[in-house]
């Protein structure tokens, strides 16, 4: 292989650990656990209204940050159309990362605990959220892979399971992040 054929390689594998550490440690500088305070990991956690949602490998909102690697995926291909693959998923990466950040601040924790009903969310753990990241990744790589109408039929499959499963889905969480509604807060409660 030369060292051309490897050079975008490189520059991925660069991209990646340095958001994904970026991305750590400011989440360690916020003081979240790196995993889980129950003290295990696992791969899978579903019990949505608990304390260790969002604690774990996967979680019911690790098909959101799927779909934001479709989103993302979709708007790098319109806004920078003459970028290279790589600039996109540098800016995917960025976009994502800082949204981990970001979601992880006490403004944002707060703000969902008072409009939403998520009472038991405080953070994700560091390894949530760099799974979520993987997540987005694998989202930007199948937009990329499958044709458009495949990667929106997937997003509209995972936003309706997610919603009946845990009566909540990316669409719902953009909702009540920016402009909570009691009605959806009632359905979302169980009423």
């Amino acid at each position: 292989m030369t060292g051309a054929a490897r050079s975008p390689v490189r520059t991925y594998a660069l991209i990646l650990a340095g958001a994904l550490a970026v991305q750590a440690a400011a989440l360690i500088a916020m003081r979240h656990p790196l995993i889980c305070t129950c003290g295990t990991v696992k791969l899978w956690w579903g019990i949505v209204q608990s304390a260790e949602n969002s604690q774990h490998i996967f979680d019911w909102y690790s098909f959101s940050h799927i779909i934001h690697g479709f989103i993302f995926y979709g708007l790098t291909s319109l806004l920078l159309p003459r970028a290279p693959l790589v600039a996109r998923f540098a800016v995917a990466m960025g976009i994502e990362a800082s949204w981990e950040i970001v979601e992880n601040t006490p403004f944002v924790i707060d703000r969902y605990r008072a409009g939403t009903i998520s009472l038991q969310y405080y953070g994700d753990s560091v390894i949530n959220s760099l799974s979520d990241t993987f997540c987005m990744i694998v989202g930007f790589v199948l937009a990329r892979r499958l044709p458009i109408s495949a990667v929106i039929g997937i997003a509209v499959a995972m936003e309706l399971i997610v919603g009946y499963v845990i009566r909540d889905n990316l669409t719902l969480n953009i909702i009540m992040l920016l402009h909570p509604i009691d009605a959806i807060r009632v359905w979302q409660a169980g009423g």
